[in-house]
């Protein structure tokens, strides 16, 4: 039987001990932090995902950029989400055709809109008046006829606040009311003949997802009545979750499929598409750091890591901790007990979370951190103190390979 916890791969953690049998100890070059990617779990997962003839499914590369990331989605037949030009540049440099991605984000000037364009992007989230305006203008002189969503704003009687915008007003797409006052005769450049909506992140229960979709099908099918749209696509974005907390809160993939049938028959649309981030890509991915310090401060047992937030900011921005475990086999020798762990940057923000590893963790062990495949070294704020930037790798098939060497200050400071 695994004495790993359920979510860390054992194949993986005996490498990752046998590497950290033979670190490098010099402090100018020697890594304080890495990430590794399991491509053949991650794999196993996308095939899992596309084994359904509901929905289209899109990547959203914010989650994770990678090329080999990037790589094994194509492998499984996803499209790609890309939100800027250098999403766009990373994406074309993995040989993905530019058909299959989609244009998305709030931030999409006439410049921009153009350069997707001449790259062969043909498909676009438009979010604003201006958008569809510079886009049909580019598209014109261009002369060429892009497929083209609406993104929707609503608002919910139960909302709360969510990183998505939930409830709370957001820079992301328009009001029903404010899309219909335009007339997509003022468009012919355009084939505008979907709708998008996205409001909600990770959410982890199937029932409150089938609801909010639920919602969006009236007021969505109303809009496109009213604009004279023949609504062939409705895009639902993502927010399907991972239960960081507990690891045992689970989405069903099986009902989220039974669901979106339900809701593609609703809408009446011909294609239901989905742009998934952490789902994807979330649970394949790890994050190893080394303990630097340990000491109790008033009540608190504490652990200062030899890095943090610098090197992954979630745990800052949503107070909810990644699932840790020590890479040795003390957690089964020795009582538990919480430590508060804490990166090397000078702020207070800098805490990773309240974690249980054994009493007798010390000084120079391993932590290795699970559910790190989404918003983690993109998302990461790596220049403050001038640490190292971190490393990442791949295991695949039984290998670890280094992509990316850690990067230290004198490398990128001037």
């Amino acid at each position: 039987m695994s004495d790993f916890p359920h979510w860390l791969a054992d194949d993986l953690a005996l490498s990752l001990q046998d590497k950290a049998a033979n670190k490098n100890d010099n402090i100018l070059d020697s890594e304080n932090g890495y990430f590794v990617y399991h491509l053949d779990q991650l794999k196993q997962h996308l095939a899992n995902l596309q084994q359904q003839d509901v929905v289209k499914l899109w990547y959203a590369v914010k989650a994770n950029p990678l090329s080999h990331v990037i790589k094994a989605l194509d492998g499984q037949g996803f499209n790609f989400d890309v939100a800027s030009v250098g999403e766009l540049q990373q994406v074309l440099a993995q040989d993905i055709a530019p058909e299959r991605i989609l244009n998305t984000g709030p931030a999409k000037s006439k410049k921009q809109l153009q350069y997707f364009l001449e790259q062969g992007v043909n498909t676009f989230v438009v979010e604003s008046v201006n958008q569809l305006i510079w886009l049909n203008e580019c598209a014109a002189k261009l002369k060429v006829k892009p497929t083209v969503l609406l993104r929707v704003q609503l608002q919910w009687p139960d909302g709360k606040k969510n990183p998505l915008g939930g409830n709370s007003l957001t820079p992301f797409g328009l009001s029903t009311a404010k899309w219909q006052q335009i007339s997509l005769r003022d468009y012919p450049a355009l084939d505008i003949c979907g709708l998008h909506i996205f409001q909600w992140g990770n959410m982890l229960s199937n029932e409150k997802m089938y609801s909010l979709w639920s919602q969006m099908v009236a007021p969505l099918t109303e809009l496109a009545k009213q604009l004279g749209m023949a609504l062939k696509i409705l895009d639902l974005g993502g927010g399907l979750g991972l239960d960081y907390l507990t690891q045992t809160n689970t989405l069903s993939w099986s009902q989220i499929i039974r669901d979106l049938a339900q809701i593609k028959q609703q809408a009446e649309v011909t294609e239901l598409w989905l742009e998934l981030g952490r789902y994807a890509v979330g649970e394949c991915g790890y994050y190893v750091t080394d303990i630097v310090d340990k000491k109790t401060n008033f009540t608190e047992q504490q652990l200062v890591l030899a890095a943090g937030i610098n090197h992954i900011i979630r745990p800052a921005i949503t107070e909810q901790a990644f699932p840790c475990t020590l890479l040795s086999d003390k957690q089964q020798l020795t009582p538990m007990v919480d430590y508060h762990m804490h990166g090397p940057l000078c702020t207070s923000l800098d805490k990773l979370g309240t974690l249980p590893l054994p009493t007798n963790v010390a000084v120079g062990d391993e932590l290795i951190f699970g559910y790190c495949g989404a918003y983690g070294f993109s998302e990461s704020m790596p220049f403050f103190l001038c640490h190292n930037v971190a490393a990442e790798y791949v295991f695949e098939q039984g290998e670890l390979t280094q992509v990316r060497a850690p990067q230290v200050a004198s490398e990128y400071l001037r």
